[in-house]
């Protein structure tokens, strides 16, 4: 575009003629686009930051009279853009390799937990009377109904439900002081 008929633009522009502002739009807009995916290799993204530049030339279209180079006013525009772009995706990059850093910590930790309270638990059991012992693992290791722990252990359900409610009452008695230190 001649400089001169480029400035004689702006000038309209600034004083809000929007003809002169779809001219300069439809003559820079392809070539921000280009250079801007020259650099984020996103080019949707590139369209993006390419309507974002000049809705921002729209909005601060009455400071564009004193501008002598609007391709330089443009690409200026474009390389703060990018700028601001992968600074804006290596905070976020920073942050969710924290939140994975983070989880792995925790879900090891969780693991561990789990795996000792579960060998307590079984240490516990262990402990208690053969028939509880057999009660407790049939209901929460192998996931049977008290109906079918009384027919396989040939016994009342009631007898069932009374040995379950023993090992939890034991078990809960045991394990209660682990927990109140675990909340400390």
């Amino acid at each position: 575009m001649d400089k001169t008929l480029e400035i004689g633009y702006l000038r309209k522009l600034a004083k809000g003629d929007d003809r002169s502002f779809e001219l300069l739009f439809l003559d820079y807009h392809p070539k921000m686009v280009r250079f801007l995916y020259g650099f984020i290799k996103d080019e949707e993204e590139a369209y993006d930051m390419a309507q974002e530049i000049f809705y921002k030339v729209w909005v601060n279209r009455e400071s564009l009279a004193e501008v002598t180079s609007f391709k330089s006013y443009l690409f200026t525009m474009a390389r703060n853009m990018i700028y601001n772009y992968y600074e804006h995706n290596l905070v976020k990059e920073k942050y969710i390799l924290r939140q994975s850093k983070d989880q792995d910590e925790y879900g090891l930790e969780d693991e561990l937990f789990a795996k000792d309270l579960s060998l307590l638990i079984d240490l516990l059991v262990s402990q208690m009377p053969e028939q509880r012992q057999r009660v407790f693992t049939l209901s929460r290791k192998n996931g049977l109904s008290n109906d079918e722990i009384a027919e396989r252990l040939h016994l009342n359900k009631r007898t069932v439900e009374n040995h379950l409610s023993n090992a939890l009452r034991d078990l809960r008695k045991a394990l209660t002081p682990l927990f109140c230190l675990f909340l400390l």
